[in-house]
């Protein structure tokens, strides 16, 4: 069961744009011929669409929830930015989207890991490998599961605003299959955002092992966008496919 409408108000102060990952961004666009392409998949309330957008970046981005699209498409946009939504999910993409398109692909905030079947998670990697122009790469950010591989129940790292906490609860089943369970607290309030929803809790092994087989040459993996700090201990993972 989700409730997505509870966390549409808070989304975009417990997901801001960081300097470090708006430089990230920033700095591999460059790279690329102007205007760089970049897809956005689970692109949330589109905070980070928009900055890249303003920077002269083709941006698209993909989201399934409709209550995080329809804020998304209410954030300012002049004539001259190149940003576009859709509601649609990583099954789909390849039918609807350009092959050999975008140079950067991203999904952030952990949301890959709602692809919660193993058989589909490979498949995003074949498809993003036939989205991606020549020479382009994918940004996956994720919790570092590699943490938490051994527990059959953990709290995952928790995120926070001025005005409210969001905590997660990663279960694993019977079966080896894994549900989350999310909530907001605000005022001694909790208010459910994902309750018992499948999820696959994707891990650095893992990412390497479908990547290789799709075709990409090389994964690095990093703690942040600053590219600055080891993985192994941080709760979270940066992963950067070519």
């Amino acid at each position: 069961m989700e409730s997505i409408k509870n966390l549409v108000e808070y989304y975009d102060e417990l997901y801001p744009v960081s300097l470090a990952q708006q430089t990230f961004y920033e700095t591999l666009a460059q790279k690329y011929p102007h205007p760089a392409k970049v897809l956005s998949i689970g692109c949330g309330t589109g905070v980070l669409c928009h900055r890249l957008a303003k920077d002269d970046v083709d941006v698209t981005g993909l989201e399934t929830q409709r209550e995080l699209l329809d804020s998304a498409s209410l954030k300012y946009r002049n004539q001259l930015m190149s940003l576009r939504y859709f509601q649609m999910s990583t099954l789909e993409m390849t039918r609807f989207l350009g092959k050999k398109f975008y140079n950067i692909i991203s999904c952030l905030n952990s949301r890959i890991i709602f692809i919660h079947d193993k058989t589909l998670m490979r498949k995003f990697f074949f498809d993003c490998k036939e989205l991606l122009a020549d020479g382009g790469k994918v940004v996956l950010q994720l919790f570092n599961f590699e943490k938490y591989k051994n527990s059959a129940k953990c709290c995952l790292p928790e995120l926070s605003s001025a005005r409210v906490r969001y905590k997660s609860v990663l279960s694993k089943c019977q079966d080896g299959s894994f549900l989350i369970d999310s909530f907001l607290e605000k005022n001694n309030k909790s208010m459910p955002v994902y309750e018992q929803a499948k999820v696959y809790p994707l891990r650095k092994s893992e990412i390497e092992e479908f990547s290789k087989e799709a075709g990409f040459k090389s994964a690095q993996f990093f703690s942040g966008y600053d590219g600055l700090s080891s993985y192994e201990d941080s709760d979270y993972l940066l992963a950067v496919l070519d």
